[in-house]
């Protein structure tokens, strides 16, 4: 019988148990959690005291105001300023909640309505995705729907305290966010994207990272909208939407979140204007005037202790049944705390009044609201206010560390909801022709991005347009293979199939099934519903900057996409698509606090430029920071020419001098040498038979690119080919001509045998002496060490090299300038003019190459002749520090990088073609001092340079064209421009402490 009789107890214990853990779920009861005041302050008997003298300084009817929360704008008149500073003055009220304007003018008139409160103001916002969303020139965090495709929390946790700070900067303490509504209706006309998901949990584990997020720092949360907006096809600020659900099910699922914030000390809440017969059957009551729903469900069986605030009281949900004031005093016997944007303060308080004279309420219970308001207030702060500072408080919003946090949201919640056989991220760039269209709203910022990857045709169109139009883009797109598309025009209305259009929904369709389509939606995840399925299709959630620049990186493997989709859509694409796609190792694009470096420090680059230009050092150029792998720094100053016709851009190309010895000729060498095609071992002479007889013929390959095999300096082939300051006429013509079409610069053409001649001239030249008292040469910088590289390229490869280097690592890498003879492929005006030359072709040299050797070559030589944009040498160079290897493509071995990178002789400094700092310690050489002696690159004769550290992934490339509109302009050089900006970039990775050490160690 006791056996039997523990039986049932333990079991009904068990059941017991289960219904104190479960039943929150069924019921709504909390008998577990313990009563907490949670806005209990550390300092609690301050707190006490404080809010005890605020409260007895007043009397009742003053005390009454605390309960309203009125609207503010900045963006209005002064009579607006004058209404609010009257119900401030007059009757006491508690609070603000600001909606449009500036920051600026907010901090103004916050500071203005709290120096006139007898008792400090709660100053209150919905910015569900930061401040911006109410006021304009800050940054602008993601919806809620972006961030529930986030599988890391931590993320959100982050933006709750970015958004933190933006509160306490403008003098605020309440954020009306998160929403935590559960959106089981894709056809919510009202929450849809401002939702983060139709899933409970995820809701719940989303809604508590952004409310610790803030509560943590000081601001309040407010979990809206209570008890749950989420299945509703009617929008509350026109109408009383109806939700028929049961009871139960309301507890299951709508609740869920806001017991589990609770649970994890949710201060607020605020509930909506709804009605759900099964809560309230009373005809036509809103759930925010609802007894049942506020006090007996709300603080009773959820146990809830913080404060309650009504959504706004101007909605149609309620005003269009109870008139003003008397809706306030409704919301107040129903068991709200606060009441938000009160359209009548004065006749509320009397109607407030005369319902306790009633005994329709009593006063204590009233004053137990108002000191709970006051604990509130002091928690918040407010026990001592303080003036806003206005000065650089846009600067202070928009801080680099927002900027990086709303980038790494945006990135990792971009997602990729179907990759037929793995064709993202795209690979094989050289072997496919692509375009790009964007359908509805400006893509630009997309289309420019998708650029900096691989050579595109981009095409616009609107949404909606007839038969016709679409037949004649689709004739256009016709011989490309891969057509990306950025549907751009989403809006956020389910009513209207989100902005899609049934002909831009067939034209998509049908180019999925003739092409490669990459589909990005650009917008709300409920429209894909009326977008066709296609096989690669990325979903990015909003249309902003951030969204356009970050998707091309995604799609060519610059980041990781991580996404998961929040909702279902269909049957085919439900919530939990998507997941982790690697990327591939190319180039990103971030700012420098991604990678630990500070922009003010980098922001000197602009005052070294700007004094360079202003001295005439040169007349424009660009610079760009490469750091782990994403460039944090692209700038470009000046213009072209000093008469300014024309804007330097971060697309200007320009001539890169002997920078193609490095990034032309020793490739193509460490290309064959990778291979084991050559050895740097052998002379010369052994791969060029025409060279064994001449003095070259036993010339070591490694001691030519280390510039130690005795040849020239550089010889002036022109000079043969002038006479007393004009062309022979053997060599040139001012027309193309038969027997003379080798272009040395505009209306300039040599005879086609001209290189043959130079290159007999190289051959036959003579070596240096070797050095005394030893049997090697000594070093000697020399271009003709690049004829004979070129030669052996050439040779070796039985091709041009300009094709060869085009074919096995241009193309594959996806660069869009670098080349020779540009002019072949660009516009003149895309391409940065070069010397005003007086001497040899007696004009101005642009879109040819520089040196006139290189020109007399046929613009394609060893040593001159390449041209690019900075973004093409980054790319390039990072190629050089991952070890060869750049977007799934294994260029170069290792070891072979290592060895022709690195210093090669006591000599010099240099490597295998490379430019190296100078090895003592505090000399850099052509280098900054403070760059490590692993770094290697190359300067440039027209004002360039490109160097790479290997030890800090880092890239610095200078383009400038100095050498205009004369090559005798040595201000540049004199200046150590290029090593400046150089040390200037180390500094930025320094902390303060190590960069004043630095400056220490130099003065």
């Amino acid at each position: 019988m006791r056996v039997k009789v523990w039986g049932v107890l333990i079991a009904l214990l068990v059941i017991f148990q289960s219904d104190a853990v479960l039943g929150l779920e069924r019921s709504g009861s909390k008998v577990l959690k313990e009563d907490k005041d949670p806005f209990i302050s550390l300092d609690e008997n301050r707190q006490m005291a404080w809010v005890d003298s605020v409260f007895e300084n007043q009397n009742f009817e003053d005390r009454l105001g605390q309960l309203f929360m009125v609207a503010a704008y900045s963006n209005k008149d002064e009579r607006h300023k004058q209404d609010l500073a009257r119900l401030i003055s007059q009757h006491n009220i508690g609070g603000l909640i600001f909606f449009q304007g500036g920051p600026v003018r907010q901090a103004n008139l916050t500071n203005y309505f709290q120096s006139i409160s007898r008792v400090p103001l709660f100053i209150a916002m919905d910015a569900e995705w930061g401040v911006s969303m109410r006021l304009d020139s800050v940054i602008t965090f993601p919806k809620a729907m972006t961030l529930g495709a986030l599988t890391d929390d931590d993320l959100i946790y982050e933006m709750g305290k970015e958004i933190a700070y933006q509160f306490k900067e403008l003098g605020m303490h309440i954020n009306f966010a998160p929403v935590v509504d559960v959106n089981s209706n894709p056809n919510n006309p009202v929450i849809g994207y401002r939702a983060f998901g139709e899933e409970k949990r995820l809701v719940a584990r989303k809604s508590i990272a952004y409310m610790k997020g803030l509560q943590d720092h000081g601001v309040m949360a407010n979990a809206k909208h209570f008890p749950g907006h989420g299945d509703t096809e009617s929008d509350s600020h026109y109408t009383l939407p109806i939700i028929r659900h049961s009871e139960t099910r309301i507890k299951d699922i709508d609740l869920y979140p806001y017991r589990e914030m609770i649970d994890n000390d949710l201060m607020s809440v605020m509930v909506a204007h709804l009605h759900i017969p099964s809560l309230d059957s009373e005809r036509n009551k809103a759930t925010s005037l609802s007894k049942y729903v506020v006090s007996d469900l709300l603080k009773r069986q959820m146990n809830f202790d913080g404060l309650v605030f009504t959504d706004a009281l101007n909605m149609k949900g309620v005003s269009s049944y109870v008139k003003p004031g008397e809706v306030e005093l409704a919301a107040l016997l129903a068991g709200n705390d606060v009441l938000v944007f009160s359209q009548d303060v004065p006749k509320a308080k009397a109607l407030i009044l005369q319902a306790i004279a009633e005994g329709k309420i009593s006063q204590e219970e009233v004053d137990e609201r108002i000191r709970k308001i006051l604990k509130a207030k002091f928690w918040a702060g407010l026990g001592r206010t303080e003036e806003i500072e206005t000065k650089n408080l846009v600067n202070r919003l928009n801080a680099p560390s927002a900027k990086l946090l709303a980038e790494n949201l945006y990135a990792s919640a971009i997602t990729v909801t179907s990759n037929k056989d793995d064709f993202l991220p795209i690979k094989q760039l050289d072997l496919k022709k692509m375009a790009s269209l964007t359908i509805g709203g400006n893509g630009l910022e997309f289309q420019k991005k998708l650029d900096k990857y691989a050579h595109f045709e981009h095409f616009q169109i609107s949404k909606g347009l007839d038969a016709g139009s679409l037949d004649n883009i689709e004739k256009k797109l016709k011989d490309f293979d891969t057509v990306i598309i950025g549907v751009m025009g989403i809006s956020n209305s389910p009513t209207r199939s989100f902005g899609v259009t049934m002909t831009d929904f067939n034209f998509i369709k049908k180019l999925g099934q003739e092409k490669n389509v990459v589909l990005v939606t650009f917008g709300n995840a409920y429209a894909t519903k009326y977008i066709p399925e296609i096989p690669h299709n990325i979903l990015a959630y909003e249309n902003n900057s951030f969204t356009q620049r970050l998707v091309p990186e995604i799609i060519f493997g610059a980041r990781a996409a991580r996404g998961i989709l929040p909702v279902s859509i269909n049957l085919n694409l439900r919530s939990g698509a998507g997941g982790y796609l690697p990327g591939i190792g190319r180039l990103a694009y971030s700012i420098p606090e991604s990678q630990g470096m500070d922009s003010k420090v980098l922001a000197r680059i602009d005052t070294v430029m700007d004094v360079s230009i202003k001295k005439r050092a040169f007349p424009g150029g660009v610079v760009l920071v490469a750091k782990n792998g994403q460039v944090v720094f692209e700038k470009a100053y000046g213009h072209y020419d000093y008469k300014k016709t024309k804007e330097v851009t971060t697309e200007t190309v320009y001539d890169l001098a002997s920078i193609t010895k490095v990034l032309a000729t020793t490739q193509a060498v460490m290309f064959l040498a990778s291979r084991g095609v050559i050895d740097m071992d052998k002379p010369i002479g052994r791969y060029i038979p025409e060279l064994r007889s001449t003095n070259k013929g036993n010339l070591i390959l490694k001691d030519i690119l280390a510039h130690e095999a005795g040849l020239l300096a550089f010889i002036p082939h022109y000079a043969k080919t002038v006479e007393a300051g004009s062309w022979k006429s053997d060599f040139y013509r001012s027309k193309e001509e038969p027997g003379y079409s080798l272009p040395v610069s505009n209306e300039m053409f040599a005879v086609n045998s001209l290189r043959d001649s130079l290159w007999v001239w190289t051959v036959n030249s003579d070596l240096r002496n070797p050095s005394p008292g030893r049997r090697k040469y000594g070093y000697v910088y020399s271009d003709l060490t690049m004829y004979l590289m070129q030669a052996l390229v050439e040779t070796m490869t039985n091709q041009p090299m300009d094709e060869f280097l085009d074919q096995n690592i241009y193309a594959p890498l996806g660069l869009q300038t670098m080349s020779f003879n540009p002019m072949k492929k660009f516009t003149k005006d895309l391409i940065a003019p070069t010397e005003d030359d007086i001497t040899f072709r007696k004009r101005l040299v642009q879109g040819y190459v520089h040196d006139p050797g290189a020109a007399m070559y046929g613009g394609v030589a060893g040593h001159a002749g390449l041209f690019g944009k900075a973004n093409d040498l980054a790319v390039m160079m990072q190629m050089m520090i991952n070890g060869g290897k750049y977007g799934d493509v294994h260029f170069l071995d290792e070891k072979t990088i290592a060895e022709f990178t690195k210093r090669q002789s006591i000599q010099s400094r240099r490597g295998w073609g490379w430019d190296k700092p100078e090895p003592e310690m505090g000399k850099g050489g052509s280098a900054g001092v403070l760059a490590p002696k692993s770094t290697f690159g190359h300067t440039g004769f027209t004002g360039t340079c490109v160097w790479a550290d290997p030890d800090n992934d880092l890239i610095y490339v200078f383009l400038s064209n100095r050498v205009h509109p004369n090559a005798n302009n040595t201000i540049l050089l004199k200046d150590g421009v290029r090593t400046e900006i150089h040390d200037i970039i180390y500094q930025a990775m320094r902390s303060p402490a190590q960069q004043k050490g630095f400056w220490n160690l130099m003065e």
